[in-house]
């Protein structure tokens, strides 16, 4: 029995060492770090790693975090190194003068655990946008107008909806945008649309007597309009309170195919969308690498040249537009917080340059 367990413990430390091969510690990682209050394991791993995605692998084979999801404010980590060459991160051993009061350090440490990545962190950049189908759309509630009497809406007003809602309940307003198009099928991925205003329903409405429901307005971001679209303010948006991150599969590729802000360049923390949801088994916390195809380039008469730069002619002359095959080059990542079937929301975590749309999206390296 003895031998059979060193024989699986054998196993698992040389697979969870091969794993490692891919890690890449920073130049400028420091030996130690002392945890504080605020700080996640994205963050932590960040300081040690290039690749912060693949946190795991630095916290391997390591007895003193068992559980790596409860680490403490005040708890020091030291990167070591095995017998091998391979990097690791260890929590320094409690000093014994700790040791009398164990249940006392428990308790004070609490609900003080970091964790991977909170909600708090990313709420303000998170945009309660949607995106519904067409057929969607035609199934929810619409604005008819207020009690003014004036084409558009705002604070205080009451305006009035064309099917029954729940007493007292809040409801979300939202615009119809623009439709999405999936760049690589043409295909219609739904209509994003934008949050204008909530409200408190004050009369439920009567459909069979062609009554309708009345919304007070609480909050508008924008002027509500005729048909604008009116859903529960919660639904679509209950976010995980912890965003466990981890590396997108293998085989995604997709890129970027809008942003909220409608921008054309956008850098960390814009929250952007790409055409790839629970079809493609994209999962909330994924991450993803940003990559961009570098230029073509053709070779004239007259030397290399971009195929952006080069005649009609040169550019015709090869089968892709480029004589090479052009690398592409890794510029960032992203982390998705909320999938549809076919697309996902994600939050830009980190930029060397800003992303761009049609920008490929893949499982990092």
């Amino acid at each position: 029995m003895l031998k059979k367990i060193i024989l699986t413990l054998s196993l698992c430390l040389c697979s969870l060492i091969s794993m490692a091969d891919q890690l890449k510690i920073n130049d400028d990682a420091p030996k130690t770090h002392i945890v504080v209050k605020g700080d996640t394991l994205w963050d932590i791993s960040a300081i040690f790693l290039e690749q912060p995605w693949l946190w795991p692998k630095l916290w391997r084979l390591n007895p003193e975090i068992n559980n790596p999801h409860l680490i403490y404010p005040g708890d020091i980590i030291t990167l070591v190194f095995d017998e091998k060459g391979e990097p690791m991160l260890v929590l320094e051993p409690v000093k014994a003068s700790y040791k009398w009061s164990p249940k006392i350090r428990q308790k004070s440490k609490g609900d003080t655990a970091i964790s991977l990545l909170p909600l708090e962190v990313i709420a303000p950049f998170i945009k309660y946008d949607h995106l519904f189908s067409a057929d969607e759309l035609k199934k929810l509630p619409y604005v008819l107008g207020n009690d003014e009497g004036y084409k558009s809406s705002v604070n205080g007003f009451k305006v009035y909806v064309n099917k029954e809602l729940d007493l007292a309940k809040t409801y979300a307003i939202y615009n119809k945008g623009e439709e999405v198009i999936d760049p690589e099928t043409t295909e219609s991925l739904g209509f994003y649309v934008d949050l204008v205003a909530t409200g408190q329903a004050l009369r439920t409405g009567n459909e069979s007597e062609n009554e309708p429901a009345t919304l007070k307005i609480s909050t508008a971001k924008r002027e509500i309009r005729s048909g604008d679209f009116v859903v529960p303010v919660h639904e679509g948006q209950m976010f995980p309170s912890v965003f466990t991150m981890k590396a997108a599969d293998k085989s995604l590729r997709g890129s970027i195919i809008k942003a909220s802000s409608n921008a054309k360049k956008f850098g960390k923390l814009e929250v952007v969308m790409i055409n790839r949801g629970t079809d493609h088994q994209v999962t909330v916390g994924d991450v993803m690498a940003i990559k961009r195809l570098s230029p073509g380039v053709v070779d004239t008469d007259t030397g290399p040249e971009y195929t952006v730069d080069t005649s009609r002619w040169n550019r015709l002359r090869t089968s892709n537009g480029s004589d090479y095959k052009m690398p592409e080059e890794p510029l960032g990542e992203l982390m998705v917080f909320k999938v549809y079937q076919q697309a996902s929301m994600a939050l830009i975590l980190r930029t060397e340059k800003p992303a761009r749309l049609q920008d490929v999206v893949t499982a990092p390296e």
